[in-house]
């Protein structure tokens, strides 16, 4: 990029810009790996014969927890669960299906609800940035471009901030993740429930679940950079 300073047109490699392309082809690449992994697993059934609301279910049961409720939710890879109602939910691709993968995702759910339970440390500190994260990720563009456009570098500071405290979030929610399937693995053998060569198939669908996350990571922490450059420039 060219620039006017005092001493006339000079040139500065915009290196941030790379870096976010780089980070945006990284997380597309995963992505799709994520898709087609759970694609390919969701066509191999688990020999125990069970969906992988039941097996949520028998997990829960064996740790406890009857508090905690296993609930069905519209779309594709929308599991999820929910430290306020104490709700496991599976989507409609993993709640009445009976593959390794469905059985795999169910398990890692049922990681975080044992994370809560046993009070895991990371989940209660990412439980506490939510609203400060979900704030950050919506505003902090907003006002770090109003800030760029109108020469106020108060709100560019703050956009930095706000983003930085949504890229917090995210890297706490990676042993968070990378727990959770921890646990669930750990489940799925104890039990019985998988053998070693379906725990091979299930190792796989929660290791490709949690690249996602360290893609969301590495976009963030480029987006970041770009901010920083173009914050220095002006």
């Amino acid at each position: 990029m060219y620039f006017i300073g005092s001493r006339g047109i000079s040139y500065q490699f915009d290196w941030s810009f790379l870096v976010l392309i780089g980070a945006f082809f990284f997380s597309l690449i995963v992505q799709i790996s994520m898709q087609n992994t759970f694609t390919n697993f969701s066509k191999v059934a688990a020999r125990n014969g069970m969906t992988g609301a039941q097996v949520a279910q028998m997990i829960l049961q064996s740790e406890g927890l009857y508090n905690v409720q296993v609930r069905q939710v519209h779309g594709s890879l929308t599991d999820h669960y929910d430290p306020r109602t104490k709700t496991v939910n599976l989507s409609e691709t993993v709640f009445n299906q009976r593959s390794l993968a469905a059985q795999g995702v169910a398990a890692h759910e049922c990681g975080h609800a044992i994370q809560d339970a046993r009070s895991y440390g990371p989940l209660r500190v990412r439980s506490t940035l939510v609203p400060i994260a979900g704030f950050g990720s919506r505003f902090s563009w907003i006002l770090f471009i109003f800030g760029l456009l109108f020469s106020l570098p108060i709100l560019i500071n703050i956009g930095i901030i706000l983003f930085s405290l949504a890229l917090l979030f995210q890297l706490v929610t990676l042993p968070v993740e990378f727990n959770a399937s921890k646990r669930a693995l750990v489940k799925l053998s104890e039990s019985g429930f998988m053998q070693q060569e379906e725990l091979v198939g299930a190792k796989k669908v929660l290791g490709a679940a949690a690249m996602t996350y360290v893609a969301s990571v590495a976009t963030s922490l480029a987006a970041l950079m770009r901010m920083l450059f173009l914050s220095r420039r002006r």
